[in-house]
């Protein structure tokens, strides 16, 4: 039996049934007023940001495998929980991701190729957080990012930008982190430092049942959201192949956070469809029966069937798969097209000032490629062209 199956464990909240139905319970009901308050157009914006993301990560993958990146992560079945999570946040929130928040990340106003970009071995970070709504670079280093929001976090209390009674100032902090990663001592320890100074946080764990080859019932014996509880912190576990379970528990846990209600944490269950990166082969290590079961439970196809039971026509869907496309085409037409890199950035940025160390590296590459004449790229220096 795996950790999300536990008979002492409360089933996860669910608003929409794998079929698109709307489900009837008392936790349905707690959370309508969220739903509700979004409107048709919100309905539908969720439903764009989730197929938009699916067709960027098809591209993405199709570029890999033709050898223009290095590496890409998919994000193919994870969503709703990612598209619901973002939704619920406000522009004044940071938000820290691990490296597979490829909906959030578009959400939030980056740029997809600048995701390439990364992956692609062009940059060591992609973007600057402060000119995308708070958007933090991603982190490939597991669990670690859970320790920058936590302090950041901190930083939000000691300074008074939460709990001030004004919703339209009060930030939050967003950490993502799958159930691998709950596996690190870095969860633990931002967890202590979340729960001794009451930060403004949402620890957000997409369970996507595989930590790479390990599943989930190997690492923990109890359901992950449980291990919150330990700590001192509200947990709630969702159905995260629901966009709108996603968006309502996350809208409430970031309220309550921002409002100077101490740090929540969300276990949302999904399920990783592809493979966890594009060097995994998991048919080495999950089944076709696994697969299929999770495959039935699509967050696009539940929703779609939802919004289509409210009413909404063909065209709205014919349209998003004409952007879709539009969206595919230009990310293919837009890497393809990335220039090389001048080889002296590696050294940029590395600390927020300049700094000796990396000066006398930069320099040295600068002069080892000089003696090789017109044969090596030129490397600018802070002194100008090699």
């Amino acid at each position: 039996m795996s950790s999300s199956e536990a008979t002492d464990a409360p089933p996860p909240v669910q608003l929409l049934s794998p079929s698109g139905e709307v489900v009837e319970s008392a936790a349905a009901d707690e959370f309508r007023p969220y739903v509700d308050a979004l409107g048709d157009d919100g309905l539908r914006a969720l439903h764009r940001d989730m197929v938009l993301t699916r067709r960027f990560d098809r591209e993405a993958a199709a570029l890999a495998r033709q050898g223009q990146l290095a590496l890409w992560v998919p994000s193919h079945g994870q969503e709703g929980a990612q598209v619901g999570l973002a939704h619920a946040t406000r522009p004044q929130d940071h938000l820290f991701p691990s490296y597979r928040e490829h909906a959030v990340a578009l959400s939030r106003g980056i740029d997809p190729v600048d995701i390439l970009r990364l992956l692609r071995g062009h940059t060591h970070g992609g973007w600057n957080p402060a000119e995308h709504q708070n958007f933090h670079i991603y982190t490939l280093v597991i669990g670690s990012q859970t320790l920058h929001a936590t302090g950041f976090a901190m930083g939000l209390g000691l300074d008074g930008k939460s709990g001030t009674g004004d919703p339209e100032v009060d930030q939050a902090v967003v950490t993502f982190f799958g159930d691998g990663a709950t596996s690190q001592g870095d969860v633990s320890e931002a967890l202590v430092f979340a729960a001794s100074f009451q930060t403004p946080e949402l620890f957000f764990l997409q369970n996507n049942q595989w930590a790479i080859s390990v599943p989930v019932a190997r690492q923990s014996r109890t359901p992950l959201v449980a291990r919150a509880g330990g700590f001192g912190i509200p947990g709630t576990q969702v159905d995260g192949n629901d966009v709108l379970a996603s968006y309502a528990v996350s809208r409430r846990d970031l309220e309550a956070a921002r409002g100077g209600g101490g740090p929540r944490f969300i276990e949302a269950l999904t399920y990783r469809v592809g493979a966890h990166t594009s060097s995994d082969d998991p048919t080495k290590y999950r089944t076709d029966d696994e697969l299929q079961s999770w495959i039935a439970r699509d967050p696009i196809t539940r929703f779609e069937a939802f919004l289509r039971n409210r009413g909404e026509g063909d065209a709205f869907f014919a349209d998003l798969e004409t952007e879709g496309d539009d969206l595919g085409a230009d990310v293919r037409r837009r890497t393809v097209a990335l220039p090389n890199p001048d080889r002296g950035l590696i050294f940029d940025h590395v600390y927020s000032e300049p700094h000796p160390l990396m000066t006398e590296q930069k320099q040295w590459l600068a002069t080892y490629e000089q003696s090789f004449g017109d044969a090596g790229e030129t490397v600018t220096t802070d002194e100008g062209a090699a």
